[in-house]
């Protein structure tokens, strides 16, 4: 146990005069300086999203909206061979950017896993950014899951990330059993939420393999959620919107998975019942009715319409996604008629799940 004190002072006058230096970040408003952590279930993407991330990093380029702090980038892929990521390399990027740099093999925080990162920092000075996948790899064998463990473990890895002035990605897994709240889905105790200094959770919705959403929370950004799909051609994860510039997206989950699920269906026509199954989230067929009747002006502006219908004694809904009428309408809640005419008409169709990513998008333990 450390006895030592090493505390610092100040009254809250002088504080607020102090001139001290904004947060630094290597992706703005979303990656900040610091020890952070990325969270996600196997074969969720997490790798291809860190490689086309070092990628950004390394050429400077904004990635999806957000300015990008050029810099040097060191890539632990403890879990992959050289053949391996030069595969994925290939398969996200045609040129390559210098500065680029990917450590394969063992190693631990134990062995001094701190000290070949300093080293290399210090004959890479430019290096702003470093990613360990998996954190699992580099942690002691024998530690047994505890708050105290935990946060003893992060420790010296935070104290690098703030002494070298990087930013220090560890790429980690989540809890088997669901939670509300993705902070308390990351895999272990609180003790490694409290100890970052970021968090991010990538999940998939359920049933829509193509479309996910990233959370962010941490101590120098806000909360937000982007929301993203995989590209099958080039494995990268590609923008739709953040929960910041569309106020709208802060949906209940079960509409936001509709909303998905009707981009690449476009169009849909059955019961309840089976529209619950495609939307999924636990959600039962009256609930989702339920919660489609009560956020329908929010999705007419998503550009979601849905009209109840009869047949033969039997109901149904038809469901149709139309993104320009939603850009035409302006107030959806003046009148019924343009939900009536988007639903006119519709053909009586089989749901359909967008084709799921390509095999090699999902190669990932």
């Amino acid at each position: 146990m450390n006895t030592q004190q090493n505390l610092t002072v100040i009254d809250g006058e002088t504080l607020m005069d102090k001139r001290l230096p904004p947060a630094k970040f290597c992706v703005e408003s979303l990656i900040p300086q610091g020890l952070c952590i990325l969270g996600g279930a196997p074969k969720v993407g997490k790798s291809w999203f860190v490689l086309d991330l070092c990628v950004h990093i390394a050429r400077g380029e904004p990635l999806w909206e957000f300015p990008v702090t050029k810099g040097e980038v060191l890539y632990f892929c403890l879990e992959d061979s050289e053949r391996r990521i030069q595969e994925r390399l290939n398969i996200v990027t045609d040129d390559v950017p210098s500065g680029l740099y990917f450590a394969t093999g063992n190693t631990s925080i134990e062995s001094g896993l701190c000290d070949f990162i300093r080293k290399f920092k210090q004959e890479h000075p430019d290096v702003t950014f470093v990613a360990i996948d998996t954190f699992q790899l580099i942690r002691a064998q024998s530690s047994e899951i505890s708050y105290s463990n935990d946060y003893a473990e992060l420790q010296p890895l935070r104290l690098l990330a703030a002494e070298l002035d990087i930013t220090l990605l560890l790429v980690h897994h989540l809890r088997k059993t669901g939670d509300k709240d993705p902070v308390n889905k990351l895999s272990g105790s609180t003790a490694i939420a409290g100890a970052v200094d970021a968090i991010f959770v990538l999940e998939k919705f359920e049933r829509i393999e193509k479309a996910a959403s990233l959370y962010a929370s941490g101590r120098d950004i806000r909360d937000l959620t982007v929301y993203l799909k995989m590209n099958p051609d080039n494995c990268r994860w590609e923008l739709i919107t953040d929960s910041i510039k569309a106020p709208e997206f802060k949906l209940p989950k079960p509409m936001v998975a509709l909303y998905y699920f009707m981009i690449g269906a476009t169009e849909f026509s059955g019961t309840n019942t089976e529209l619950a199954k495609y939307v999924g989230n636990g959600i039962s067929p009256k609930g989702l009715k339920q919660m489609m009747n009560r956020y329908r002006y929010e999705l007419e502006k998503l550009g979601v319409y849905f009209q109840s219908r009869r047949s033969n004694g039997q109901k149904y809904v038809v469901v149709k996604y139309l993104p320009d009428l939603a850009e035409s309408d302006g107030d959806p809640s003046a009148s019924s008629d343009s939900t009536s005419s988007a639903c006119d008409n519709s053909v009586s169709s089989v749901p359909c799940v967008p084709e799921n990513v390509e095999e090699e998008c999902e190669d990932e333990e």
